[in-house]
């Protein structure tokens, strides 16, 4: 089973971005995850189309099972 720490954040233009973290240490701390959000905000690391980001909305653990077939 796969997880993804995924972490949304509010952009200069009033949209929605995302950053998504592989295999994030678990349990999830939700203090340490609004810290170090907190954090991406005030360094301006990361902007896209809509701008930089502005403010911290949600974060999501989100586990996803794949199942594969093999055809011959």
């Amino acid at each position: 089973m796969d997880k993804v720490l995924e972490l949304y954040f509010v952009t200069a233009d009033e949209k929605t971005a995302k950053i998504q973290i592989e295999d994030p240490i678990e349990p999830v701390n939700e203090a340490a995850v609004r810290a170090a959000m907190n954090e991406i905000i005030a360094s301006q690391a990361f902007k896209n189309n809509a701008g930089p980001y502005v403010a911290a909305k949600e974060a999501r653990l989100v586990e996803t099972t794949k199942t594969s077939y093999l055809f011959s």
